[in-house]
């Protein structure tokens, strides 16, 4: 299988896109699962926001990253904790990293749930096997979200 990028950057359109829809999401718009994802900067200190899909699975919560290890990835990280925005409610969790072992099954649930959105950035189709995530799961960052 051929090896996916670290980071899939965004073209203009998506940039623009994300810069209304995170607006609108801001204002409390969107799905029931769009969710601002609020970060700091590991260097800049400056608080950045991203658009989101929140998987919500077997009673635990997850943020993945279908573009991979992204700025709010590794600023995350570095933090280890993010803060979900919608409307005017803020909520912060820390931050589990998820095992490569464990990740197929969220992948799979994350793609069949938002495939809309992010079928574009997975190899394979929506649908398939969890199986056929496990070559994946170290191009896709995860995290379940554990409250503060």
């Amino acid at each position: 299988m051929n090896s996916l990028p670290v980071f899939r950057e965004p073209s203009t359109g998506e940039k623009i896109f994300n810069r209304i829809f995170g607006f609108l999401v801001g204002l409390g718009l969107g799905f029931s699962y769009n969710y601002l994802v609020e970060v700091r900067g590991r260097k800049s200190g400056k608080l950045y926001s991203t658009p989101i899909d929140l998987l919500k699975l077997n009673g635990k919560t997850y943020l993945v990253a279908p573009r991979g290890r992204t700025q709010w990835v590794r600023n995350a990280e570095a933090a280890g904790e993010v803060t979900l925005k919608k409307g005017s409610t803020r909520q912060k969790f820390r931050l589990r990293p998820i095992p490569e072992a464990e990740k197929p099954p969220i992948l799979k649930a994350y793609l069949d749930s938002f495939k809309r959105e992010v079928q574009r950035y997975f190899p394979i189709p929506a649908g398939s096997l969890p199986e056929a995530f496990a070559e994946l799961t170290s191009s896709y960052p995860a995290f379940e979200l554990l409250a503060n």
